[in-house]
């Protein structure tokens, strides 16, 4: 079979090492039970090839024309499960009703996006396996307090626990991207719903990360605090500096106050 050209626009870098495929595949736990496992931009099938030897029913999704066809030449037993189309608008109901978890080697230039389309489906997506550019790799994972520590690292960790688990360097892909790669893995957690509306929760941390050398004194201006909130020592920190159920606190004390309106 005629291999796959890996193409620049869709950001693609082909994994070469075996060893590193099977870390990657092996890392998945199925976690909650899950049968169900999505490889989201599987290329020519390296990772597939590990990830086929896990007991779980094994799902592929490639925007590539091209990758489709070579995946179905290169595995006729899962032509049903290949699907061509963008994971970030393709609708996966009827090929996963129930919940999955999601491994990849991420296209590095939509990795944040391919997070926050995960968080629309937090109540679906158990557990996810994947390598992308290090430095956001290591953003998500990152603990408060750090410099790394952002708008993923605080939506993703109210919903699930994560791990930085491997780097990998750049000569192992085809072609070697210009950054080294990390391998993380997030695990729900048993957060069903915060304690706070969730969508103005999303919306009070993308403000308070909105200039990061802003306090959230500052940076929180335009939902108007409430006069009980404003002497708080909270609002003096950056927010960098607080953890998901600070914000989870401050999301609580806006909404409060909006309905006492």
């Amino acid at each position: 079979m005629e291999k796959v050209r890996p193409k620049k626009h869709l950001g693609q870098h082909f994994l070469t090492d075996l060893g590193i495929a099977e870390q990657i595949a092996q890392s998945v736990q199925g976690h909650l039970g899950v049968k169900k496992l999505l490889e989201i931009g599987p290329g020519m099938g390296v990772l597939t090839d590990y990830l086929l030897k896990l007991p779980l029913d094994l799902f592929l999704i490639d925007i590539d024309s091209e990758s489709i066809g070579y995946l179905h030449k290169k595995y006729p037993q899962l032509t049903e499960r290949i699907i061509e189309g963008d994971y970030l608008k393709q609708n996966l109901d009827e090929q996963l009703p129930e919940r999955y978890a999601i491994a990849g080697n991420f296209p590095y230039n939509i990795s944040s996006q391919i997070f926050f389309r995960v968080l629309e489906e937090r109540q679906k997506v158990t557990e996810v396996v994947c390598m992308l550019q290090k430095e956001v790799a290591q953003r998500i994972a990152s603990p408060k307090g750090n410099k790394d520590y952002g708008i993923l690292s605080v939506l993703l960790q109210a919903y699930y626990d994560i791990e930085y688990l491997f780097s990998v360097p750049p000569q192992v892909f085809n072609p070697p991207p210009k950054v080294n790669s990390g391998v993380i893995r997030l695990k729900r957690n048993q957060t069903s719903k915060l304690a706070c509306n969730e969508r103005l929760f999303f919306q009070v941390v993308k403000a308070g990360f909105g200039n990061r050398r802003k306090t959230l004194r500052n940076s929180l201006k335009s939902f108007q605090l409430p006069e009980a909130l404003k002497s708080n020592p909270m609002l003096d920190l950056r927010a960098e500096q607080l953890a998901v159920a600070d914000f989870v606190f401050l999301t609580q004390q806006i909404e409060a106050s909006r309905g006492n309106n």
